[in-house]
């Protein structure tokens, strides 16, 4: 996941990436990543609202968000 220019991780459990384009890429700007992780909005809304660009394997996060403790 890409929330640029604060952040890049890898958050689900996958192939170890070091170079390039990995195989399943998310971008999403940091306020929609933080509605997302609140649950202020849904993976859905934010896909469908063009919020989101997600492609590849695993590129659907809508199982982990909203994030609970």
């Amino acid at each position: 996941m890409r929330v640029p220019p604060y952040a890049a991780a890898q958050v689900v459990e996958g192939v170890r990436h070091t170079r390039g384009t990995p195989p399943a890429v998310i971008e999403l700007d940091a306020t929609t990543w933080i509605a997302l992780a609140t649950g202020e909005t849904t993976w859905a809304s934010a896909v469908d609202e063009g919020k989101v660009r997600a492609s590849g394997e695993r590129a659907d996060l809508s199982p982990y968000l909203p994030i609970t403790a």
